[in-house]
């Protein structure tokens, strides 16, 4: 299949380097990366004069480069485009806008893999010019555009589906231990340090080599799961030092404690990785807590309104062991926790299926 360079299909058009002191309350909105990504809640707007390139309308294709990589369709009316986003203008060769969309989309996601450690992403335009991306004739572009844009929107709605589980479980656990602040059936207060094995994995920074074991990090623990494919990896003898505190088993809780904090995983297969910056929740056989439980009770409101409110940090948040240890819960009657357990364990097979 013809290749063809994404300089030869395209011009890309930098925003402007907007200032701060010219965003106001009045004019057009100045988009930023972080106002396509969703990361931002404070608008500013320009209503002086502008060059007319950085002038976004529905339908333009936009690509941030820098901090955060990737393509956005534009839909919210006349805006300008602020520094370290390119607008795309199709001037050079006919192209099917979406199959553009996906196969960029597609060529980012290699370039985000390849700058894997980095603190901060960044395109350099003539990297980018030479991206080749496949290009064949724009029937098949076409074609090709429809079975991707059918494939995501039944993933959409897949997703959809597996919120409304977790929400499920949400709902059933209010409604089976009522609100953990009241405590509308006088259960016993306990710290959950008292009643659970609380760590967190080394703080050293090992060496890293090209084999070996996972070193997993709050980056690896996301979207319920724990992802091992991007990790570093250490040798034998880091692996065996860091599990002498912190060795993680089948059944345990692993939360991010740095960036995305909160989102607790409960490990479901045989561990063989070791831990970094994550907090470890440990349950002994007869424990008075179920993991499924304390999961539930730590993707719940009361933990975001007890933790989460007391989040450190700049732009790296973080929350304390000590935060994590120190949060009070009820503590209901183990049977009733069992009965949870079993609804939970009958929503999951449902989210498996789906």
């Amino acid at each position: 299949m013809e290749q063809k360079r994404l300089g030869d299909i395209a011009t890309y058009v930098n925003g402007y380097p907007f200032k701060p002191e010219d965003r106001g309350k009045e004019g057009l909105p100045i988009i930023r990366i972080q106002d396509l990504t969703g990361n931002a809640y404070d608008l500013g707007f320009y209503a002086g004069d502008y060059p007319k390139r950085v002038e976004i309308n529905n339908g333009d294709i936009l690509i941030s480069w820098s901090a955060s990589l990737g393509v956005y369709i534009w839909d919210r009316g006349k805006a300008l485009l602020n520094q370290h986003i390119f607008k795309v203008v199709f001037d050079k060769v006919a192209v099917d806008k979406r199959f553009f969309v996906y196969a960029v989309q597609h060529k980012l996601m290699e370039m985000e893999s390849k700058t894997h450690g980095a603190t901060m992403k960044h395109i350099v335009k003539k990297d980018f010019d030479n991206t080749s991306i496949p290009f064949p004739s724009l029937v098949r572009q076409a074609e090709i555009a429809r079975i991707l844009f059918k494939v995501e929107s039944i993933i959409h709605s897949r997703k959809v589906e597996l919120q409304k589980l977790d929400d499920l479980i949400k709902a059933r656990f209010v409604e089976m231990f009522g609100d953990m602040i009241l405590n509308p059936n006088g259960w016993n207060r306990y710290q959950l340090g008292d009643v659970c094995d609380v760590r967190d994995g080394t703080h050293d920074s090992p060496k890293f080599y090209n084999v070996g074991y996972p070193l997993v990090t709050s980056k690896n623990v996301t979207a319920g799961r724990i992802d091992l494919t991007n990790c570093s990896l250490i040798c034998d003898d880091d692996y065996k030092k860091i599990n002498q505190r912190s060795k993680v088993d089948y059944g345990d809780i692993l939360m991010p404690m740095i960036g995305t904090v909160g989102k607790p995983v409960i490990v479901d297969v045989e561990p063989e990785f070791a831990i970094k910056n994550v907090s470890l929740i440990k349950f002994k056989s007869n424990s008075r807590v179920l993991n499924s439980f304390v999961k539930a009770l730590l993707e719940s409101d009361y933990f975001d309104n007890s933790v989460v409110s007391k989040i450190r940090g700049g732009t790296q948040k973080f929350i304390s062991l000590g935060d994590i240890r120190k949060l009070e819960i009820c503590l209901p009657p183990i049977e009733t926790q069992k009965l949870f357990a079993a609804f939970v364990a009958q929503v999951d097979k449902s989210k498996v299926a789906v």
